[in-house]
């Protein structure tokens, strides 16, 4: 047995250092995983940093969440006599942060608490009783606790984190920055004098944490840059001192990449609890591993115009709701009457949500976008309560799928590009830019079955429904421009090799539906079951124009043979021949 195996974790501790003028850092640190998300999935524990300034007033940052709350209490203590704390900076309010401050305002009921707006919403929705002690500050907002230290503070909402917050300390140069600049990992060093160790972990929670939300941190870097902050002191791993500009350059290198990318998916979603958002975020994962630009909106903060939007230029569309009360909320309901009413019906879709009891949210939201008929990505998540690690791995693989659903998809729509040739006339060149849906059509002599290849197919009448199609005399002309023949037309689907068993002729010899899967239809003439539809036709009329006979043929049966899939379309460079 190694000794790796047999030598037990470090206990979770306190580090506590002196980084700046007045200033301390309280590290609660952790050596394991700390919970089943996403982010702390390479198992390399993390800290959770605080940081406290003693000047003539006093001022705690950023206090750690309720695992760390007993710890931190204890060793707070022995640096500072919490009855003189005057106040406590939110950078960003979460469940289990708010369980520490619940600890801390218990030992220090003077202290005022400071945080943007959202976040002072609330909490005084949960807390009530705390709304005295609760102060919500703007961008530009400042706070003097004496000796030079007048904190400024900067709003820097993102969908995930609307409450977003950053503060800085023109006294120490330290930009208290919380969610931005951070890496889970865990170590004893306390700067980043290594700092291209971490260039794997600050990449990698980068994209976990601020990949799905590009646009709204880079202008959050615009107004962190601005400081010229000589520290970066986030919330979790190292505080950046040797690598303030790179790490920078690094963060809008990595917005730019993810927005560049080729395929862009939304996601929509609100979260009631923060589980819906956890599952949000393990899809988002696995569409960025594969390559493809993710936009996340939280519903509960976007208005209309802006989910349209995203809508409008997204190649595909992930929606996910909790469940309340046994219905979704409101914003998910506004939010899929805009996706019903907006997004093409080629767009791919997916559905996931979490609940406590019964799920009706999710199953409204799949039922709706099965009815108006997109094609899903991925089959629909449902998470019961919290994600579990298994969980949340399912979800990466579902975003996974969905970015090569994606992908294979588009490259199926994209025409098939032709060179030009210099000789082919422009009138001509015109008219091959005049496309239609590759099909073949079957008929049937005496007991020989024919097929022929065509594109030059059209719907012509609506009641009842019909279509005209022109034909040469090579193309089986003898065999559907009487009144009363009867033919099948096949639809093929693009990405099938059903066309190569057919040419634009009629041909003898070889039997083209010796190597495919074949029906009978009720006129006698054969059903392609590789098609992605057919249509049982009668000549009604026809006409004699040049070199074709058009033929108009009424619908007397027609069957959707896959719900998914694309049409083939037949691409020409000119229009003298096919």
């Amino acid at each position: 047995m190694s000794i790796a195996t047999i030598t037990p974790s470090r206990p979770r501790d306190v580090q506590i250092a002196e980084i700046g003028q007045d200033t301390i850092i309280l590290r609660s640190r952790t050596w394991e995983r700390l919970k089943f998300e996403v982010e702390y999935s390479r198992q390399k524990g993390t800290t959770a940093n605080s940081y406290l300034i003693q000047a003539d007033k006093k001022a705690l940052i950023d206090p750690p969440g309720e695992s760390f709350t007993e710890i931190y209490i204890h060793e707070l203590k022995q640096h500072l006599d919490l009855t003189t704390l005057d106040y406590i900076i939110l950078n960003h309010v979460n469940p289990n942060r708010r369980a520490t401050l619940k600890v801390l305002l218990s030992y220090a009921p003077q202290a005022t608490v400071i945080c943007s707006r959202p976040a002072a919403n609330a909490l005084k929705s949960t807390f009530p009783e705390w709304d005295s002690h609760i102060q919500a500050v703007r961008s530009e907002d400042t706070l003097d606790l004496g000796q030079g230290h007048h904190l400024s503070f900067m709003t820097v909402p993102t969908p995930r984190w609307a409450d977003g917050l950053c503060t800085y300390d023109p006294a120490s140069k330290i930009l208290y920055t919380d969610k931005f600049f951070g890496a889970h990992i865990c170590e004893d060093t306390l700067f980043d004098e290594d700092w291209k160790k971490l260039d794997a972990e600050r990449r990698y929670y980068f994209e976990c944490i601020h990949a799905a939300q590009a646009k709204q941190v880079e202008v959050a870097l615009d107004k962190l840059t601005a400081l010229n902050a000589r520290y970066y002191a986030p919330a979790h791993g190292p505080v950046v001192r040797y690598s303030l500009s790179r790490f920078t350059y690094d963060y809008r290198q990595w917005c730019q990449g993810q927005k560049s990318q080729e395929f862009s998916v939304a996601l929509l979603y609100a979260s009631a609890y923060g589980n819906t958002a956890i599952v949000a975020n393990a899809i988002a994962q696995g569409l960025i591993q594969n390559g493809v630009n993710v936009e996340s909106i939280d519903c509960e903060l976007a208005d209309t115009a802006q989910i349209t939007r995203l809508i409008e230029a997204c190649d595909g569309f992930i929606i996910g709701s909790p469940t309340l009360g046994g219905h979704a909320p409101t914003q998910i309901q506004t939010a899929l009457g805009i996706v019903l009413s907006t997004a093409a019906k080629t767009k791919l879709a997916g559905v996931f949500g979490s609940y406590g009891w019964s799920g009706e949210a999710i199953d409204l939201l799949e039922s709706k976008l099965q009815d108006a008929n997109y094609s899903l990505g991925f089959e629909t998540i449902r998470v019961r309560f919290s994600p579990t690690a298994e969980t949340l791995q399912q979800c990466k693989d579902a975003g996974a799928n969905f970015a090569q659903t994606l992908k294979k998809n588009k490259k199926l729509r994209v025409p098939r590009q032709v060179i030009t040739e210099a000789h082919v006339d422009r009138t001509e060149q015109a008219v091959g830019r005049i496309v239609g849906s590759l099909c073949v059509v079957t008929t049937l002599e005496q007991n020989t079955h024919k097929g022929i290849l065509t594109s030059w197919v059209s719907q012509a009448t609506f009641n009842p429904p019909g279509i005209m199609m022109a034909i040469s005399q090579e193309q089986n002309a003898d065999l559907m421009r009487h009144p009363g023949d009867k033919f099948v037309l096949n639809i093929l689907k693009e990405g099938r090799n059903v066309r190569r068993y057919f040419s634009r002729n009629s041909t003898l010899g070889d039997n083209p539906f010796a190597n495919l899967s074949t029906q009978t239809a009720a006129n006698g003439c054969l059903i392609l079951d590789d098609a992605l539809a057919y249509l049982e036709c009668t000549v009604q009329n026809q006409l004699e124009c040049g070199d074709r006979w058009l033929i108009y043929a009424v619908v007397d049966k027609g069957e959707m043979l896959t719900n998914d899939g694309i049409t083939a379309i037949e691409h020409r460079k000119s229009g003298s021949f096919y």
